[in-house]
């Protein structure tokens, strides 16, 4: 898995959002994020993808679903942020999660708006980045990485 601590891991998260100039707390590699999940029982893992990425890719069990962009036009969620205050006190870490960490990361800056002083995004997302054949799970990401998670 990391050979990390959860100190670490946050430390690494900040100096990535210092480098990245990131408007949330910080940017996590799928490892160090499942590090958080485990050694903090406070930590939320949101998981922002559409319910069909959900039911036919697969998703992480302890996660929470609040879909940043609605399916099946892709509009984003109007609701979003009040669906997030319903799962998550702001000021507990919350972790954001899609397929490659783009929408993860809007989610995570519009959380950070809205008061979540420890919005962190997933680098990689769940699938991570596409290879030179057009395909996702063969460079990185959660899955890639071998941590826990489920299919339909």
């Amino acid at each position: 898995m990391n050979a990390l601590s959860h100190q670490d891991c946050l430390e690494v998260a900040t100096k990535r959002r210092e480098d990245m100039n990131l408007p949330y707390s910080g940017a996590l590699l799928p490892s160090e994020a499942y590090t958080i999940l485990s050694a903090d029982a406070k930590a939320v893992l949101v998981d922002v993808r559409t319910v069909p990425e959900l039911l036919y890719v697969g998703r992480v069990h302890s996660s929470v679903h609040i879909e940043w962009q609605v399916f099946p036009d892709m509009t984003i969620n109007q609701h979003f942020c009040d669906l997030l205050a319903q799962h998550a006190a702001a000021e507990v870490p919350v972790l954001f999660l899609c397929r490659s960490g783009v929408r993860s990361h809007h989610a995570a800056a519009a959380a950070a708006e809205a008061g979540y002083s420890l919005s962190y995004n997933i680098l990689e997302g769940f699938e991570g980045d596409i290879n030179e054949h057009g395909h996702r799970n063969k460079v990185n990401g959660w899955r890639f990485s071998g941590l826990p998670w489920a299919q339909s």
